[in-house]
């Protein structure tokens, strides 16, 4: 039987700064797992594709690198969830069986380690280091709210963050807490923290990300996994290969009171507004 989601209002988030793609990947992954439940965390968050090598480093594309839903990397990260007790955010590069179509898939995993949510990243950049379209496509469903651990969670995923269009609809739909696995290069943090803390205080929601730790095959990748608060504070910034925080909804409720956080959405007509630039573009999604 999967153990109760919290009902206190705090929810206990571990930010895994590994990546799990060696041969050793999943006795390693089950170790840290076990970890972050004995120092309290009711959640993991692994960095970007995490049981993958880094292969947007080039624009050559490789099968082994996909799988369906129930292949290998999804059935380590569910394994590892069960066995920890732990829920879990992963992720895979997704192949569909029947299209072919690959995609950035984030996989969220209850304590049980039940399948109970997917994700699929939007906005993929294409860039040295980072050919991400060459490797996949950017989903098509915009992010949702997820009731599983007590706390009202959403997952965005790296470059999805650099566009606040997601961050502050996941804050309407109620979420309190947005977890971003990412890949980005440490040269670059500090523009990463900038965006982080604007989209928390903005959306009066958490904002956690956690990276990749290392480079890999010649991409700099690195730099800390942080924690904002829905006032826009840092709460936590380390390099540590797991950083535990502790998220409290009293703390989203008194910013949803707060400027900015009372102002009124205006969802209508900010859709209809994106409804004629979607016309205009072309665009279906």
């Amino acid at each position: 039987m999967n153990a109760p989601a919290r009902a206190d209002g705090r929810l206990t988030v571990a930010l895994v700064s590994e990546a799990f793609w060696q041969p050793d990947g999943a006795v390693r992954l089950a170790q840290r797992l076990a970890e972050c439940a004995q120092r309290g965390a009711d959640i993991a968050v692994l960095p970007e594709i995490a049981l993958n090598p880094w292969s947007p480093s080039s624009k050559v594309a490789r099968a082994d690198d996909t799988e369906p839903m129930g292949g290998p990397r999804h059935a380590i990260l569910a394994r590892a969830a069960r066995e920890a007790g732990i829920g879990l955010v992963g992720g895979i590069i997704h192949a569909d069986p029947e299209t072919g179509r690959r995609t950035s898939r984030s996989l969220i995993y209850d304590r049980g380690g039940e399948l109970i949510a997917t994700y699929e990243k939007l906005h993929l950049p294409e860039e040295p280091g980072f050919w991400e379209t060459s490797h996949y496509e950017p989903g098509t469903t915009a992010p949702a709210r997820i009731d599983a651990f007590g706390m009202p969670i959403g997952i965005q995923v790296c470059s999805d963050a650099m566009r606040p269009e997601g961050t502050h609809l996941l804050g309407a739909q109620g979420v309190e807490a947005i977890l971003i696995p990412r890949a980005t290069e440490e040269i670059t943090y500090q523009h990463w923290k900038l965006v982080f803390r604007g989209n928390a205080r903005t959306s009066a929601c958490y904002v956690l990300s956690v990276n990749r730790p290392d480079p890999e095959d010649g991409v700099l990748i690195g730099g800390p996994s942080i924690a904002v608060d829905p006032f826009g504070a840092v709460l936590l910034e380390t390099t540590d290969r797991i950083g535990i925080v502790t998220l409290e909804t009293a703390e989203v409720e008194r910013a949803r009171v707060a400027y900015p956080g009372y102002l009124p959405v205006r969802a209508r007509l900010y859709a209809d507004a994106w409804a004629e630039i979607a016309e205009r573009d072309g665009q279906s999604g």
